[in-house]
C-alpha cells in the first residue's frame, strides 16, 4: 500500500493520469468533429446522427441513457485532466520556489507556454457549448427536436461563431502540445518513431481544427443553411 501511495504522489503518476484522460478526450474531439461533419449532408442526415446517439443501446437500456453515461465519463476525464495539470503545476512550483531571473524559452514551444490559458479558454467554451447546444439555456431559438436547426441558427450569430473559432484555435495548441508530450508520458518514445511525434501531433491538431472551424464558417458563408 505504501508503494502505491508513493506512486500516487509521484509526478509520473500524475503525468500518466493526464495522458490517459487526454487520450479519452482526444478520441471524443475526433468523434465529435466527424459527427458534426454530417451537417454537410443536410438536415435529415445530421438529425438522424443525433438521434442515433440518443438511441444507443436500445432496447436494452432506456432512450438516451448510454449517451449520459458517455457524458459523465467525459466529465470525469476532464476533471482528472484538470486535477493532474494543477497537481503538476504545484509540484513544479515547489521544486522551483524562486523564479528564474530571466526565463529561457528557447526550447519551449508557444503551445507549451500557453497550455494553462488555453485550457481555461477551452473549459469556458465547453461550458458555454453545453448550455448553448445541449441544454439550450443560452440559445434563443433552441428546438429540442431539431439539432440541425440549433447548430445552424446558433452559428448564424457572428459572435457565437467567433467564440467557437477562437476556442478551437486554443484547442489546436492544446492538442499539439498535449499529444506529442503524451507519448513520452506513456513511455511511447522509441527512437525509431520519436522524431515523428511532433509532425503527427501537428497534423492531428491541424486536421481537427480545420474541420471544427469549417462548421461556423460554412454557416456564415451560406454553404450550410436552414431549409
Amino acid at each position: 500500500m505504501s508503494r502505491l501511495m508513493d506512486f500516487y504522489r509521484s509526478p509520473m503518476a500524475k503525468k500518466m493520469v493526464m495522458a490517459v484522460s487526454g487520450v479519452m478526450l482526444f478520441g471524443f474531439v475526433v468523434g465529435h468533429m466527424l459527427g458534426n461533419a454530417k451537417m454537410y449532408l443536410g438536415e435529415h442526415a445530421f438529425n438522424e446522427y443525433a438521434e442515433g446517439l440518443r438511441s444507443l443501446g436500445e432496447p436494452f437500456v432506456p432512450h438516451g441513457q448510454l449517451l449520459w453515461v458517455a457524458r459523465i465519463g467525459l466529465l470525469v476525464a476532464v476533471l482528472l485532466h484538470i486535477w493532474s495539470a494543477w497537481q503538476l503545476t504545484l509540484l513544479n512550483r515547489r521544486a522551483r520556489p524562486v523564479s528564474y531571473a530571466k526565463k529561457k524559452t528557447t526550447q519551449a514551444t508557444y503551445a507549451s507556454r500557453t497550455m494553462r490559458w488555453g485550457g481555461v479558454i477551452i473549459l469556458a467554451f465547453v461550458i458555454y457549448h453545453l448550455m448553448h447546444l445541449t441544454f439550450g439555456s443560452v440559445h434563443p431559438n433552441f428546438d429540442a427536436t431539431n439539432p440541425f436547426h440549433n447548430v445552424v441558427s446558433g452559428f448564424q450569430n457572428v459572435w457565437v461563431s467567433l467564440f467557437y473559432i477562437v476556442a478551437n484555435i486554443a484547442l489546436a495548441f492544446h492538442l499539439y502540445h498535449g499529444l506529442w508530450s503524451m507519448f513520452q508520458s506513456l513511455g511511447l518514445d522509441h527512437p525509431s518513431y520519436k522524431g515523428l511525434r511532433r509532425p503527427f501531433a501537428a497534423l492531428f491538431a491541424t486536421l481537427v481544427t480545420v474541420g471544427n472551424i469549417s462548421f461556423p464558417l460554412a454557416v456564415l458563408a451560406g454553404v450550410v443553411k436552414l431549409s
